[in-house]
């Protein structure tokens, strides 16, 4: 089983990190967070097979730390990347365990402040790996769960014309809720450009 990537897109950080994606895009603006160019599986057909922004989960840590401090502690440029640096290389318990100061006498707790978006991110990422896929000549290659012809998008879809994970996933008992979940997460994160998005027919 090949390794499992930890690349995330500036719109899979802020989904994860429950924040607007200005707020990533302001940090990557301020050279907080630096970004790599690279591909995901899940996009390798047509114009989704571009390059990618990509960014390291230590960035959902950061976004998510900088949305609970914005209006309680202003924060320099320098600090900002000073605790990027300080974030990066951690592996997700290390992350979680962290404590970083920030400023003589204030510390960051990183679990307490980000340990529920760090668990989102860490769960999310081996369930995209696993499940998130494109392959040519199945659904235009538009990302699908994998082994199936279900779309991400057409789980997005079912999500935004009321019905719930719970719901999807009792439909498709062979498939776990993870998966479905990992699919509207990353739908959110790679909206269609220029398509309507239709509610698909419930059997899957």
């Amino acid at each position: 089983m090949p390794a499992l990537s930890l690349d995330l897109t500036p719109r899979e950080v802020a989904e994860l990190a429950g924040a607007p994606a200005r707020m990533v895009e302001k940090a990557i603006a301020e050279k907080a967070l630096s970004v790599r160019s690279g591909r995901l599986p899940a996009l390798r057909f047509g114009n989704a097979a571009d390059a990618r922004r990509l960014l390291g989960p230590e960035s959902v840590a950061y976004v998510a730390l900088i949305r609970r401090l914005t209006g309680v502690v202003m924060l320099s440029k320098t600090t900002k990347r000073d605790l990027v640096r300080a974030l990066k290389g951690r592996d997700w318990a290390a992350l979680k365990m962290a404590k970083i100061e920030l400023a003589p006498a204030l510390v960051a707790d990183v679990g307490q402040l980000a340990g529920v978006e760090l668990d989102r991110a860490d769960h999310y990422l081996t369930a995209r790996d696993r499940w998130i896929d494109s392959v040519a000549g199945i659904k235009g290659g538009l990302p699908i769960i994998n082994g199936t012809r279900i779309t991400a998008h057409s789980v997005e879809a079912r999500l935004k014309a009321g019905d719930s994970l719970d719901d999807i996933a009792a439909e498709n008992p062979d498939l776990p809720r993870e998966a479905f979940e990992a699919a509207a997460i990353f739908a959110k994160a790679h909206p269609l450009a220029g398509r309507p998005t239709a509610t698909p027919r419930r059997a899957a």
